[in-house]
């Protein structure tokens, strides 16, 4: 809850969430590489936007595979962290993904575990969906978070 709190205290000054994305990037430094902006977060729910930039991009010119991971483990990782009770912990486990069109726009990435129950322990599934400025799902996947109480 340390994060949720955190979120909460900066986003009441100007660039609040923007100091927050930097803190993150701080904290946990390979974020860095996407310049992740976090657009929302509270319980069972994580938004998190990039730029479609030249140094997330590939050869023909789209968001690259890993980029797009990055988006959706930062944004899975900050949802399960607010989400678990206290004193639980969480890692990735492993991560299930499907590219199902090319991101030639800006990118965000939302992770939504409204339906999940956070009082269990072992793997939780948490999706993550990436969609692009029309609105249309470029990327999803399905992050196995180990989550252990006390």
């Amino acid at each position: 809850m340390k994060t949720q709190k955190v979120y909460d205290q900066l986003t009441k000054l100007p660039f609040g969430k923007f100091l927050f994305s930097k803190a993150i990037c701080f904290t946990a430094p390979y974020f860095a590489s996407i310049k992740p902006e976090v657009k929302e977060l509270g319980a069972g729910k994580c938004v998190i936007a990039i730029k479609k930039r030249r140094r997330v991009t590939n050869h023909l010119n789209t968001v690259h595979a890993i980029a797009m991971c990055n988006m959706a483990e930062l944004a899975g990782g900050m949802m399960t962290d607010v989400s678990i009770p206290k004193g639980a912990r969480w890692i990735p486990a492993g991560m299930e993904v499907k590219y199902k069109k090319k991101a030639k726009t800006d990118l965000t990435a939302i992770s939504d575990g409204s339906n999940i129950d956070w009082s269990q322990e072992g793997t939780i599934r948490v999706p993550v969906s990436v969609i692009d400025t029309n609105g249309d799902e470029v990327f999803s996947a399905e992050i196995d978070m180990n989550v252990k109480h006390g």
